[in-house]
């Protein structure tokens, strides 16, 4: 008996233009049950257009309300990063820069300094570090762009300019390569690859030295000496 005045509310809701989930919301019914009872009476286009609509715009408050979540407790693990991490001394910097130049940087040791990378932001870093903690004179910093060939050279040489805050006089003639971005799977930012040159020999073996410090003192350590 229940079944049937369950079906006989179906119907009356369906003719109202409601969805299964609706519907099943309402009188707690499976859509496979509500799929048979309903399945001569289809929504009309204009309706499932409609329901489409509300669907579409349901989702995007979920999705404002997830990011708005997240940017607050990003923001929140931001403020406690800040307050246990700055301000950094000048032997924290010089570290942070060791290490970043241990991932970016070229090992040789009678090579140039040279700093690698597509992230304006790391290039960045490297500029502030060389020239703040290790003293190294602007003019003596020096760019040279990978560009792919479909790359308009001009304008990606004053973007990196901007970026670095570094005139146009200190880059070199960038490498061109002869590929097109829409054969590279990895195009990093978009920009090219930004090369921070620096050519200063014993500066290098300071730098390779220090690392090299590290090194020793962390393998002695996994050694447990």
């Amino acid at each position: 008996m229940a079944k049937i005045y369950e079906r006989q509310k179906a119907y009356e809701l369906r003719k109202k233009e409601l969805s299964y989930n609706q519907i099943k919301s309402i009188l707690n019914v499976s859509k496979s049950t509500l799929s048979n009872w309903l399945r001569d009476y289809p929504l009309s286009r204009e309706r499932i257009r409609k329901l489409r609509d509300i669907n579409a715009i349901r989702i995007e408050k979920y999705r404002e309300t997830m990011r708005k979540k997240r940017d607050k407790r990003l923001n929140s693990t931001y403020l406690e990063e800040k307050q246990k991490l700055l301000s950094l001394s000048k032997r924290e910097l010089y570290i942070a820069g060791l290490f970043l130049y241990w991932g970016e940087g070229t090992k040789d040791i009678q090579r140039q300094i040279l700093l690698s990378n597509s992230d304006p932001e790391v290039i960045k870093f490297g500029l502030y570090w060389l020239e703040k903690i290790l003293k190294v004179p602007k003019e003596k910093m020096k760019i040279r762009l990978h560009l792919y060939s479909d790359m308009n050279i001009e304008s990606e040489q004053k973007y990196w300019s901007n970026e670095l805050n570094l005139p146009l006089g200190n880059f070199k003639t960038p490498y061109i390569k002869k590929s097109k971005r829409k054969h590279i799977n990895h195009k990093g930012f978009g920009h090219g690859t930004c090369n921070l040159e620096v050519g200063d020999v014993r500066l290098k073996e300071k730098i390779m030295m220090a690392l090299q410090c590290i090194i020793d003192n962390y393998y002695l350590k996994s050694k447990g000496q």
